[in-house]
């Protein structure tokens, strides 16, 4: 067994990965079972929900950004509502 693939060392990597105990243990188990593809495509899909959230808060931080922007050069702020725009959550 390669030192990166030990128990505490995986479940580490993963909690700092930011996955669930429910992932984690999902992990583990598919480790138990062999299934490395399984485990790799509960990889893909922890990854891609981080790369959404990267993405959606780059979104706010833009919005932001704008703002500041319109306010600093003492411009109107009024734009039209997007379409899907964001809600207060995770303020």
């Amino acid at each position: 067994m390669k030192a990166w693939a030990s128990k505490p060392n995986v479940v580490q990597n993963l909690r700092d990965a930011g996955c669930c105990s429910r992932v984690v243990e999902e992990f583990l188990s598919l480790g138990a079972r062999g299934d490395t593809n399984g485990q790799l495509r509960l990889l893909s899909q922890h990854r891609q929900q981080l790369l959404d959230t990267v993405h959606r808060k780059e979104q706010q931080i833009c919005c932001l950004d704008y703002l500041v922007y319109e306010m600093e050069k003492g411009g109107e702020t009024e734009t039209p509502a997007k379409e899907g725009g964001y809600s207060d959550e995770n303020h």
